[in-house]
């Protein structure tokens, strides 16, 4: 195994071991707060939450700074984590507690800086954009090249991830705008799917089109034949 393949898998074997401990510790809460999806109440709890939260993605940056070797690759490898930890936390949910039912049943996706609501299926399509950009790039970034990053991809990104964060925290958002005592416990209004997936969409095809090789999956081998077979036909 290459090394890069190395340390996707110990990374990736993390992180789906951490998803582990996160969804036992859900279904303690669950359990213990008697949490059902009409029933969502943390009360004292809440600053227990967002402690594990903080403690949750120093882990993931921590992970992603050990596997990388420069500040470039450790940003990906840490996303890479932090994506596919979210994708097997919902499945251990699924296994332990037989939750989510759907990928469409509700759930608070975290507290930080507002509480984010949302379809379970919401986060695991964005997790999933976030490991397919993050492998694509490291291969880049293994193989001596860079992901083709623009100010301007960057700017239509950062505006679909913003989008993303106002889909998921709108009705908190408001209600805390509009004085309201139930902020923090406000069950959300229909989802806004049309604008999440016009969200998604501005940050997938540039981080895509950033990253997807140029001449397609390419091995050295095929690339050393094609430099080759070109030498041939400039000498004749």
């Amino acid at each position: 195994m290459s090394d890069i393949g190395k340390r996707f898998l110990w990374v990736s074997i993390y992180a789906v071991a951490m998803a582990l401990l996160e969804a036992v510790v859900v279904a303690y809460l669950r359990a213990l707060l008697q949490i059902t999806d009409q029933h969502v109440a943390l009360g004292s709890y809440i600053p227990l939450e967002v402690g594990r939260e903080v403690a949750t993605i120093v882990m993931l940056v921590a992970v992603g700074w050990l596997a990388g070797r420069k500040g470039t690759d450790r940003l990906t490898y840490g996303l890479f984590a932090f994506g596919l930890w979210d994708i097997w936390y919902y499945i251990w949910l699924k296994v332990l507690i037989a939750w989510p039912e759907t990928l469409l049943d509700w759930d608070i996706l975290f507290l930080i800086p507002l509480r984010w609501w949302g379809p379970v299926l919401s986060p695991v399509l964005i997790a999933g954009l976030i490991c397919l950009t993050t492998v694509l790039a490291t291969v880049q970034l293994e193989r001596g090249g860079h992901p083709r990053f623009t100010a301007a991809r960057l700017g239509v990104m950062t505006l679909g991830a913003l989008l993303a964060l106002y889909v998921f925290m709108s009705d908190s958002l408001h209600a805390l705008l509009q004085g309201r005592p139930d902020w923090a416990t406000l069950r959300p209004a229909p989802f806004q799917w049309p604008l999440f997936l016009i969200a998604l969409i501005l940050m997938a095809i540039p981080s895509l089109r950033a990253t997807w090789p140029r001449h397609g999956f390419q091995t050295e081998a095929q690339k050393f034949r094609f430099k080759a077979s070109l030498q041939r036909v400039e000498e004749d």
